[in-house]
């Protein structure tokens, strides 16, 4: 239980500070998201949903909804990070590691998802 919310802890602590980047226009959030290929007006609405996926994903009741939202968020990560050939490692794969730690961070502390997706030896 407490591994499960430290994993989460780390992942919403990345996220929430990434979204209020966002929501806020703050110089990094910016320069990143253009970097990347975005018009800078797309930022406040990209913000926007990215917290209220990590707000859902904060509520325990809604934490599974959360997840899968944040997953499908992320895999945007991997596709814009592919189609602007970042390296491997370091870029593409990093939102693979985030998604890693919010569920694995939800399996270890929600044991309805243990019951639905048991792993034994």
């Amino acid at each position: 239980m407490l591994a499960g919310r430290i994993l989460s802890g780390l992942a919403l602590a990345f996220l929430l500070v990434d979204s209020v980047m966002k929501v806020a226009r703050l110089a990094p959030a910016v320069e990143g998201t253009v970097s990347l290929g975005y018009p800078a007006s797309a930022i406040l609405g990209i913000g926007l949903l990215q917290l209220a996926c990590v707000l859902l994903y904060a509520v325990p009741r809604t934490a599974v909804l959360g997840a899968l939202l944040l997953t499908a968020y992320l895999g945007g990560a991997v596709a814009t990070h592919v189609r602007i050939a970042s390296p491997l490692v370091t870029h593409v794969l990093f939102p693979v590691y985030v998604a890693a730690l919010l569920w694995g961070g939800l399996y270890l502390r929600e044991p309805r998802l243990r019951a639905l997706l048991p792993f034994r030896r």
